[in-house]
């Protein structure tokens, strides 16, 4: 075994980083493209298919029903077959769906469509933040997942005016351009598919694109990580999704997710409400800045992270920050400060997924740890669900969104006060107080 005297490790990383995390970055764009779309569809689709607010919050929602029922079993699919294989199938699958919903006729037909969108995408992002922790060492974490999930803000800074600009101008056979927006963006997973099966590779052991010393060097220090962290037992996906430590964990990315995917999916209608008359690509434009904003705050809030060594401070500082702009969105009516809050409360949300993430990934042991991050992600997806389908409801009964915002806000509270309760060692793992479970986590 080489020693890392004759391996410089920063060159290993940068190698490793440029060949995985630009083309993860890339799937991931059209992951979410393919995902949040229906918001900007819903400028034209809501009439076409007589879709009431609430129809559309269920609409948005139920995506993440299916992602839910199938994330567990994706995820260990993806442990036996490998990523190379997996994650192809998946982009396969999803690509097939997304095109397919371009046909709905119905809110019924729609609502079947995005169930199975869910199913079929079910394990992606769990299976790429698992293949992430076997690539890169536990202090490079935070930073690696900033710049793999910076997809999401770009997915939205490239995808608002990319999907407006086709509603307005492309109606080839007199199709309604809401539905040439979500084949032409839907296509792009069935290529990224075939990609993932050609270039993408399982473990370090087989990275023949690495010297044998650079190889032996990466697989070892993983190695000496995997022996570092505590010993646990093996435990069945049933149990995993019972454990206190995992659904302590599952609930701060719930409330998480009920509000960046309650903004994603009703920003163009909250953009469309203002007194001014937009456009749809201008709504797109509008749409762009929070997310080019979000993207800046994100990738420093997360090398900061990686810098100070720290999780927990990092991770629940935003959550602050984003109850109080939540609320600020639902008592302000002027359109500029809308927008400055809806941007600084998505920056804040996204500025908190890394350090969230590299802190659930360092407290969980090698041996429960595939199945453990997927049940934090299906559970807390489930505010996919609930975000957007609580703004819908609230919005037919009341006409505003306001009460939403503000029972957002208050969720934020509860979720802050959580992470703050998580404690950490010296080699950050964290532990929950007694009254919470386990001793030791």
């Amino acid at each position: 075994m080489h020693t890392a005297n004759t391996v410089d490790e920063h060159a290993v990383t940068r190698k490793v980083t440029r060949r995985i995390v630009p083309f993860l970055f890339l799937l991931y764009i059209i992951s979410y493209l393919d995902r949040v779309n229906i918001g900007y569809a819903a400028l034209q689709m809501n009439q076409e298919l007589a879709l009431n607010s609430e129809a559309f919050g269920f609409a948005s929602g139920i995506f993440f029903l299916g992602y839910f029922l199938f994330e567990v079993p994706s995820n260990l699919l993806l442990n036996k077959f490998g990523a190379r294989v997996w994650i192809g199938r998946i982009l396969v699958t999803w690509g097939v769906v997304a095109i397919a919903s371009a046909f709905a006729q119905s809110a019924t037909q729609l609502y079947v469509l995005r169930f199975l969108l869910g199913v079929a995408e079910a394990g992606f992002f769990p299976g790429l933040i698992l293949y992430l922790t076997q690539w890169f060492r536990k202090k490079d974490l935070a930073t690696t997942i900033a710049l793999f999930l910076a997809a999401i803000p770009v997915s939205f800074i490239v995808g608002a005016p990319l999907s407006t600009w086709m509603m307005d101008h492309i109606h080839w056979f007199d199709w309604s351009g809401w539905r040439w927006m979500i084949v032409l963006e839907g296509a792009p997973a069935l290529v990224g598919g075939v990609l993932c099966f050609l270039y993408l590779t399982d473990r370090p052991s087989d990275a023949t694109w690495l010297k044998p010393q650079e190889r032996d060097w990466l697989m070892n220090e993983l190695e000496q990580e995997k022996r570092a962290r505590p010993a646990a037992p093996h435990h069945s996906s049933l149990k995993m999704m019972a454990n206190p430590k995992v659904l302590y964990l599952a609930f701060i990315y719930f409330v998480t997710q009920c509000a960046s995917l309650g903004i994603s999916y009703w920003m163009p209608q909250i953009i469309k409400s203002f007194p001014q008359t937009l456009s749809h690509t201008q709504i797109g434009l509008v749409a762009m800045v929070p997310y080019a904003f979000t993207m800046i705050v994100m990738v420093w809030w997360s090398r900061r992270s990686d810098r100070k060594k720290e999780r927990r401070l990092h991770a629940a500082v935003p959550l602050a920050i984003t109850a109080l702009t939540l609320l600020g969105i639902g008592l302000t009516t002027n359109p500029y400060l809308s927008m400055t809050m809806i941007s600084l409360s998505l920056a804040a949300l996204y500025a908190s997924k890394s350090p969230f993430w590299a802190l659930s990934t360092e407290s969980l042991s090698t041996t429960t740890a595939a199945v453990s991050i997927a049940v934090i992600n299906s559970i807390g997806n489930l505010g996919g669900f609930f975000g957007p389908y609580l703004i819908g409801y609230i919005k037919s009964l009341t006409h505003t969104a306001t009460s939403g915002l503000m029972a957002f806000s208050g969720l934020f509270v509860i979720s802050f006060l959580m992470t703050l309760f998580i404690r950490t060692t010296a080699q950050q793992a964290p532990v929950l107080p007694e009254a919470i479970g386990e001793r030791n986590w």
